[in-house]
Parts: structure tokens; C-alpha cells; sequence
């Protein structure tokens, strides 16, 4: 199993569609007893809080956002932790929208 996410911030590799989580956008994660919980803020999104569970390499958690433009949206994530050759953990995810239409894929990377 990869290591503990406690007080990890992690960046997307890539930006989404606009609206979204991007480049800019940064999660600051925390772990504790098999629980997971973040923030996250930057880009299109003012503010973003996730909450759900960690069992082994593999995250479940529900998100909600509120972006630039007043809206609010929320959805559910599943992601795979995985180490990279420099040590610093990557999250492979798949994500749906639960409040609009939409799904995809997606990786976040732990910042140096």
C-alpha cells in the first residue's frame, strides 16, 4: 500500500473542461483510521471539500464544489493511489457527476 495522504497537496496533470478542476486547482488531503477528507481551491473552483474512505490503495469519496461563477456541483470519485520512481503519490480517478451530467477520467499528482 502507498503511503499516507495526510497533508499531501496534489495538483490535476491536466486541465478538464472548463467549470472544472484544472491545472491551478489544489487539493490538500488528509487520512486518518481509514478515513479521507480534502480541500481544495484555485482555477474555476473558489471552494471544494471531498469526503469518503481509503481501503488499502483505492479512494471513495463524494465531492462538492462552488465555482467562479456561483454554481454549486457535486459528484462521486473513485481513485487508485499509486507511487511514482520519485516517491511522491499519484491518484488515477474516475469521476461522475452526480448534481449535472458528465463522467471522465482524470490524475492528480502530489506537488514537490
Amino acid at each position: 500500500m502507498a503511503g499516507s495522504l495526510d497533508g499531501l497537496v496534489f495538483s490535476p496533470i491536466a486541465d478538464q473542461a472548463p467549470g472544472q478542476v484544472g491545472t491551478r486547482t489544489r487539493f490538500t488531503y488528509h487520512e486518518r483510521d481509514g478515513r479521507i477528507w480534502a480541500e481544495y481551491a484555485g482555477g474555476d473552483v473558489v471552494q471544494g471539500h471531498l469526503v469518503g474512505t481509503r481501503a488499502g490503495d483505492r479512494l471513495d469519496f463524494r465531492y462538492v464544489q462552488l465555482k467562479t461563477d456561483g454554481a454549486t456541483s457535486s459528484g462521486h470519485c473513485v481513485s487508485t493511489v499509486a507511487e511514482l520512481p520519485d516517491l511522491r503519490l499519484r491518484l488515477e480517478e474516475t469521476w461522475e457527476w452526480e448534481s449535472q451530467e458528465g463522467s471522465g477520467t482524470s490524475v492528480v499528482e502530489q506537488l514537490p
